[in-house]
């Protein structure tokens, strides 16, 4: 009996991961074409649908830029972006159930209640499973609100969070992250229980590279701001779990490249980035796990002469 389970239990492990697939969306410059996404079936191996998946047709520069996106318990994808680089005072949401027919797009005026704020940067979306609700945090600048230091008065950001359970009523936005420093492009992990990490760009002269923080809960307190672990010209992390580690990739957009951080603790990391392979052209967006079957069907869609899996 004992070795029945044991063999149950190996086969159930292997046939969970083995259903396991990942979709990276992306943009492409000059981002007015709209939704790319990239698929892999190892977290590691990248290949590009060649394709857009939504037009975007909100905000004054009808862009599409940092689009992130998260599946929720219901299996619903809800997709969220950088609509224009100024003057909007909000984001560019979508929702969609197989990723081919997508809702309405709509704004979501979250900075509506402060006129002079500058921009709305890198809406980033996360399920907090234990809250049961989507935070969604960006950058904004709102001149004159925050000590300056070596940023120009119009580029001196701080991260903004709302919370949603429906997309339809959101929560007043609110301070986020002000670390003391102007900060952009940070992403909410969940390590495990009240264990919570966020992975943020320093976007201070000269740093602009990538850290670490920490916290107890998804909405903050962050704690502990780590020294940076990636180099100067680097931004837009995205982070999946591939087995026992976490993989941070990020654009190291000096080198014109992708690089790939991995880590079991989010203070010691590896740079991985050899044994990866990302498209070119390929602009940050957010890592989402899904089922196999749902790659299987996009690719049978879209890249009719591509090998099955």
């Amino acid at each position: 009996m004992k070795r029945f389970l044991i063999i149950l239990i190996t086969i159930i492990a292997i046939s969970s991961c083995s259903n396991r697939a990942y979709l990276f969306t992306s943009f492409h410059e000059p981002a007015n074409a709209g939704l790319r996404m990239l698929y892999s079936y190892d977290g590691y191996h990248w290949t590009d649908f060649d394709t857009v998946f939504l037009k975007p047709v909100v905000g004054q520069q009808k862009v599409m830029r940092d689009p992130s996106m998260a599946q929720g318990p219901d299996g619903i994808f809800h997709l969220v972006w950088t609509s224009s680089w100024r003057g909007d005072k909000g984001f560019g949401y979508a929702s969609s159930k197989d990723l081919i027919h997508w809702s309405e797009q709509r704004m979501i005026p979250v900075m509506k209640q402060e006129p002079t704020t500058v921009n709305v940067w890198a809406p980033e979306l996360f399920y907090d499973d234990a809250a049961k609700d989507y935070k969604i945090i960006w950058a904004s600048t709102i001149p004159g609100r925050f000590e300056r230091g070596a940023e120009e008065d119009n580029n001196n950001h701080r991260m903004y969070m709302t919370t949603t359970k429906d997309f339809k009523t959101f929560t007043s936005a609110k301070l986020f992250l002000d670390p003391g420093f102007s900060v952009i492009d940070a992403v909410i992990v969940k390590k495990q229980k009240e264990d919570y990490i966020l992975v943020l760009k320093d976007n201070t002269r000269p740093e602009r590279n990538l850290k670490v923080a920490f916290s107890n809960n998804a909405a903050g307190p962050w704690k502990n701001v780590s020294t940076p672990f990636s180099d100067n010209f680097t931004e837009g992390p995205s982070v999946v779990r591939v087995k026992d580690r976490w993989l941070i990739y990020y654009d190291s957009y000096r080198k014109k490249i992708y690089e790939v951080m991995a880590t079991k603790d989010f203070q010691h990391f590896k740079d991985v980035t050899n044994q990866v392979t990302v498209p070119e052209g390929h602009k940050h967006g957010t890592i989402v796990p899904v089922k196999k079957k749902l790659v299987r069907q996009l690719v049978k869609r879209f890249k009719k002469n591509s090998p099955g899996f």
